[in-house]
């Protein structure tokens, strides 16, 4: 009985309706939470990956286990992970998520971004502690929320990882990336972060956690910052790329 009211209170709080096409989802919201076509029309990101970006490599990288991309431009992290490309269904998905308020959805995609990590072996027992990529406070109050640290915070209980939500900010409001060309946003996001608490990734080694990686500039730039501070290793792993 209370399981089904339980149940009951969640269709009302969260439809059962594809977050992507908006159409009606069978079964239990939190185990099928996009329909079956959406689900079928996502494009995963499968190996092998470029050792910098993490994108799926094309027969002109396989040599040298980097993309063409990430042989012209040095990024600041380790290496970036993401179980999926940037478009159809999981980019419709996103942008629900991120820029219209349905921060529930960070439950189900977060568990996506954890069953790739499991599936790959990334090695998420070598990290220390997980850091989501901040947002500037006027987009925060713009949003009220960070994706990236819900993201952040269920990637740190299923591997049992500590989340430092306290030690990375942004310095400086940006301009939105989305707005830029490649060239530009290496430059927008120039010195845009600071380590509040450099004693609290002196170190250590870092699981940086963000929604897309696109050319990698804003994720390079907060890895920079916290390898200044004294970090070790830095991963990215964000939900596409």
């Amino acid at each position: 009985m209370l399981e089904g009211l339980v149940g009951g209170l969640t269709d009302i709080i969260y439809p059962n309706k594809c977050p992507a096409c908006k159409t009606k989802v069978v079964g239990r919201w939190h185990d099928h939470f996009l329909c079956g076509h959406c689900r079928s029309k996502i494009k995963k990101n499968l190996p092998p990956f470029c050792h910098s970006c993490g994108r799926r490599l094309s027969k002109s990288g396989f040599a040298k286990n980097i993309c063409p991309s990430c042989q012209k431009a040095r990024m600041h992290f380790d290496r970036a992970f993401s179980p999926f490309t940037y478009e159809g269904p999981i980019k419709e998905v996103i942008h629900e998520f991120k820029y219209r308020g349905k921060d529930y959805l960070g439950k189900p995609l977060s568990r996506m971004m954890i069953d790739f990590v499991r599936e790959y072996n990334i090695g998420a027992h070598l990290m220390d502690s997980v850091v989501a990529v901040p947002l500037s406070k006027a987009r925060l109050r713009e949003r009220e929320f960070n994706q990236a640290h819900i993201l952040a915070v269920h990637i740190g209980q299923a591997f049992n990882k500590e989340v430092l939500s306290d030690v990375l900010c942004r310095s400086r409001h940006t301009l939105t990336q989305t707005e830029l060309k490649p060239e530009e946003r290496l430059a927008n996001v120039k010195d845009s972060f600071l380590v509040i608490s450099p004693a609290a990734v002196n170190g250590k080694n870092l699981i940086l956690v963000d929604d897309v990686l696109t050319t990698g500039a804003t994720s390079s730039e907060a890895a920079r910052a916290l390898k200044d501070a004294g970090a070790n290793i830095v991963f990215v792993l964000t939900l596409a790329n």
